[in-house]
């Protein structure tokens, strides 16, 4: 959208300094101060003869690094400073990652990285890095029941819930699916809900290491309720502590996969092709788009990609570039999981 700018004055800069000129011609390298809404990539031209310079293409960013405040007191710098960059910096993406509470910074490569700590401590934030940490998810490795039981009286009205389920995997990203089978009112038709409630809740939670458990379908097949006592509570409760019953049968992590693109030029074909395996890909095929220039797609797992963009930038001497996007996630090896 257009938006207006009042413009006072306009520098050409000299070292550290800046000397104030009475206009610029095309080509001319020049500052303006206290700009309100114009960022990186904008056009700005008299509203009587307006102009639009084409954006260009920029690099897309593929090095992730987890940023974290030295102390409390330095949150708020890093995040002030961090929106900033962002707006000036096109080739930077943010990202908080609700599962593993990280806050993400997407580079371009290691030396953009560094440029980034930098701007971050010059402006006042103590920042520290950690590694970067790829969340994962859980689901049931074979069929399972669970049983779960909420009693407690403490005076009163207590609290009476107990209910039976069954669970079983399902195909990937099938996501969770809940179903009742009780008969003769074992669980109260209103508690039905309240028993759902608390599976999905406790699937979400995960049992290990607060991995979500996914695709899987869970039947409700029987319970017990009391007149006086049962309640929504005491319901979500059962269900929950069944679920936790249920997973003693064993649970599989599952890691997330990545679709990459990468193109190269041909002499590196092999190179690439060789790291590609060596961090668990698998090559859904290759293509020649001509001009010595091969395009390789494969599946490879996102754990082992965090530090693909600087590897890649090594292998071929900074002259291949590659694309991901998340395709769905797979059963992980065990040193994989370990690793989370």
């Amino acid at each position: 959208p257009n938006e207006d700018e009042r413009l006072a004055h306009l520098y050409s800069p000299f070292g550290a300094a800046l000397r104030e000129i009475p206009y610029a011609v095309a080509g001319d390298i020049c500052a303006l101060t206290k700009i309100s809404s114009a960022e990186t990539g904008d056009t700005l031209s008299t509203p009587d003869d307006p102009l639009l310079i084409a954006p260009w293409d920029m690099p897309e960013p593929q090095l992730p690094m987890a940023v974290v405040a030295a102390n409390r007191s330095d949150e708020d710098a890093l995040a002030r400073n961090l929106g900033r960059l962002v707006a000036a910096d096109p080739t930077l993406r943010l990202e908080r990652n609700a599962e593993t509470s990280q806050l993400v910074v997407w580079c371009t490569g290691e030396a953009h990285a560094d440029v980034v700590l930098a701007r971050l401590c010059d402006g006042g934030a103590d920042v520290t890095t950690e590694p970067v940490r790829i969340p994962l998810r859980e689901t049931f490795a074979r069929a399972a029941t669970g049983h779960g039981k909420h009693v407690k009286q403490s005076g009163g009205h207590g609290q009476y819930a107990v209910c039976d389920i069954e669970v079983e995997p399902l195909p990937r990203g099938a996501g969770v699916e809940f179903a009742d089978r009780v008969v003769g009112g074992a669980v109260p038709h209103q508690f039905i809900p309240s028993v759902e409630k608390g599976v999905r809740g406790q699937l979400a939670a995960g049992i290990t290491e607060g991995r979500p458990i996914v695709d899987v379908r869970v039947t409700l097949v029987d319970g017990k309720a009391h007149s006086v006592d049962s309640s929504d509570a005491a319901f979500q409760t059962a269900g929950a502590l069944a679920i936790k019953a249920a997973a003693t049968a064993g649970l599989t992590a599952l890691e997330p996969l990545d679709e990459v693109e990468v193109r190269l030029p041909d002499t590196y074909f092999g190179a690439v092709l060789g790291d590609l395996s060596s961090r668990r890909g698998r090559v859904l095929g290759t293509e020649a788009p001509g001009g010595g220039t091969t395009v390789i797609r494969a599946e490879v797992p996102a754990t082992e990609l965090l530090r693909y963009a600087v590897d890649l930038r090594s292998i071929t001497s900074g002259t291949a570039t590659f694309s991901r996007h998340h395709v769905r996630y797979d059963p992980a090896p065990d040193h994989a999981a370990a690793l989370r």
